[in-house]
């Protein structure tokens, strides 16, 4: 997540979106989708809300760290599970 944030400094859902284009090309030290899902970091969408926060908190960790006068997001994240229309 974190390499991912700092190829492209975007938030999410545009972060979400490298994170599945880098497992999906293994341009994390060769790791897919499988590996990373054995290491905690899974995309299936139940998993989603967890993903979220991470995120959250490495991009707030990372704006820290490079550009300590930022202002902060004014929003959360908030991914929640809605029933299908239909």
């Amino acid at each position: 997540m974190r390499f991912c944030y700092r190829r492209r400094r975007v938030s999410w859902p545009a972060l979400y979106d490298e994170m599945c284009l880098v497992a999906a090309r293994g341009a994390f030290r060769g790791l897919g989708y499988s590996e990373l899902a054995e290491r905690g970091i899974s995309f299936c969408l139940p998993d989603l809300p967890a993903l979220a926060a991470l995120t959250e908190r490495v991009m707030r960790e990372e704006r820290t760290i490079y550009e300590p006068h930022a202002p902060e997001p004014q929003g959360a994240i908030n991914l929640s599970v809605a029933p299908a229309r239909g």
